[in-house]
């Protein structure tokens, strides 16, 4: 019996601790608001999603086609281009730093960033 109630006892902490830990980094993912355009390999524009106040829409073109990137307050999607296979408009919005939109046909990488990167990156 006291074996039993030891072992609820862990697992419950550890299953608590998970979850503490799981919240506090999508929370701390979730703060970085900086996001990269990069065509190319080339950093095209930083926008800070935490202020932008109204919705917009803007078009990157390059040799082999275009993007249509809808920004709106918090997030950022593809909405429209000329690719053949439209796998960055299924993305959806951009969530989290571990997945970022990607347009392979236009060399295109949309991707949330630390501010501190960002700074080293322009330093």
């Amino acid at each position: 019996m006291f074996k039993t109630r030891t072992w609820l006892i862990i697992i419950t902490a550890i299953i608590m601790i998970s979850g503490i830990l799981t919240f506090t980094i999508s929370s701390s993912r979730l703060k970085s608001q900086n996001v990269q355009i990069i065509q190319d390999g080339k950093v095209i524009e930083t926008i800070d999603l935490s202020k932008v106040t109204r919705a917009y829409t803007f078009t990157i073109k390059c040799e082999s086609g275009y993007n249509t990137i809808s920004v709106e307050p918090g997030r950022i999607c593809v909405i429209d281009a000329d690719c053949r296979d439209h796998i960055c408009m299924q993305q959806g919005w951009l969530s989290d730093q571990a997945t970022p939109i990607v347009c392979m046909p236009h060399g295109l990488i949309i991707q949330l960033s630390d501010a501190s990167q960002t700074d080293a990156l322009t330093q």
